[in-house]
């Protein structure tokens, strides 16, 4: 994974298993709503790409309780 830069992609979670749990969320939302829509389809990323530029973009904060 090149883009988004993992080093800074850390910078957006609170730990590095938050972050990859938040992620993995991300994905499987993305690949069951990509049933109903061409979300995927039309950026020609794949899934966990897609979710890890949202979080460093800042579309998708993952927080902790």
């Amino acid at each position: 994974m090149i883009d988004p830069p993992i080093d800074k992609l850390i910078k957006k979670a609170p730990c590095r298993y938050a972050l990859v749990v938040g992620l993995a969320k991300r994905t499987r939302d993305l690949l069951q709503v990509e049933k109903e829509n061409k979300l995927l389809e039309n950026s020609n990323l794949k899934a966990v790409s897609y979710a890890a530029k949202e979080v460093y973009e800042g579309d998708v904060i993952i927080i902790t309780e």
